[in-house]
Order: structure tokens, then sequence, then C-alpha cells
């Protein structure tokens, strides 16, 4: 196989294993998973509210089985409440630092990360029957790749404990998921397009440098 031929080979190979892992192909929650989640939060959450678990349900059948965003308004409390380890130095960011020290290791895993986040410019400029609702902190928004994945993270045992860390530090927070959603720099696309031109660049190169030898050969 001829060196151009590697490249392309090499740069293709790379490109497949991208794509992925970062692309859900497991298809919508069946009805025995959705059934399995259910049964956890009912007894994880004692104090969930009938429309709260209807609405889980709802967003688990309604399930795409593709990637969605989770955005999440969030307002940190000035001084992180008293918890089980929680330092008397630390901060609200301290303490959200230790919670998503479990989540990232998860969500990379999963090819789930941010796609947005920044801190709060003013408070809200516009509220509409949303009284008490002008105060935030920060926004930020989610991508997982499926809601399987979303669930699978946020059913493991590990994330009970951490997930005090959260409390701890939001005063409150609203998260809701968008589905379907785009965005301009999808990773695949951004991937592939580097991809190309690199395999393309080094085909040139490869492919002058054989013609300058044989010429001087």
């Amino acid at each position: 196989m001829s060196r151009v031929k590697w490249i392309w080979v090499v740069c293709g190979v790379v490109y497949l294993g991208f794509f992925s892992w970062y692309t859900s192909f497991s298809g919508p929650l069946t009805e025995a998973e959705i059934e399995h989640y259910m049964t956890y939060f009912q007894r994880a959450n004692a104090d969930a509210t009938p429309d709260g678990l209807a609405n889980l349900r709802r967003f688990m059948q309604e399930d795409t089985g593709d990637d969605f965003v989770m955005v999440n308004v969030i307002d940190m409390y000035d001084q992180p409440l008293e918890l089980p380890g929680v330092e008397a130095s630390d901060s609200s960011d301290d303490v959200l630092n230790k919670y998503m020290q479990y989540m990232y290791p998860e969500l990379f895993a999963r090819a789930s990360h941010p796609v947005l986040f920044g801190d709060a410019a003013s408070s809200a400029l516009d509220l509409m029957n949303a009284p008490n609702m002008h105060k935030w902190t920060r926004g930020a928004g989610m991508r997982y790749r499926s809601r399987r994945d979303m669930l699978e993270i946020s059913t493991n045992p590990e994330f009970s404990g951490a997930h005090e860390f959260k409390v701890a530090a939001m005063a409150k927070t609203i998260a809701f998921p968008i589905d379907p959603w785009w965005q301009l720099g999808d990773p695949r696309l951004i991937l592939g397009l580097i991809l190309a031109l690199t395999a393309s660049s080094l085909s040139w190169w490869s492919t002058l440098s054989r013609q300058r030898s044989n010429s001087t050969g």
C-alpha cells in the first residue's frame, strides 16, 4: 500500500473510532429499561411527587435514542451548606468541584460534555410568571450522548454520595432537556474536516517529495 493510501486509512480509522465513541447507536430506551430506572428512582427518592415521577417516565418514553442537551441555570450559595465532606474553608465552587470529580470521568466515558458555560453577567433581565427567580450565578448546557447515558450516570451508586456536594453548593437550579437540538460546531463535523485537511496536506507533501526524489535521481 502506498504512503498516500496509508495516510487516508489512518485518518479514516481515527475518525471512525471517534464517531463510534461520540454517537449513540443503542436506540431509544426499552420498556424494560424504563421500568428498571423508574423502580430505582422511586426507591431512591421517597419524597418524589407523582407529577415528578410522571414527568420522568414521559422523558424516558419519548426517548429519540439520539443525543440531547440539558440546560442548567444555577444559583450558588455564598457559603456552602455544612454537610459531611464539606470543609470550613471550602467555597461553593470548591464543593461543586468535589461533585464534578465523580461526574467528569463518567461524562467523558460516555462522550458527554459541556457545550456552553458561563457566569451570569447580571440578574435576570426578563421574567414572566417566575417570582423570586431573578438571581442566578451561572448557566451551562451539558451534552449527553443519549438519555440512557444520563440515566446510567445518575443511577450509579457512587452518584448518591457525590450528589450531596451539589446540594451543598447550589441554592437553586433549573434543569431541562432540549431534544432535538443542533449546533454549528458538532465535533464529528469539525474532526472530519480537520482529518480530511490533514490527510490532503500530507498526501500532497508525500507526492511532492516523491516527485522531487524521482527528478533528482
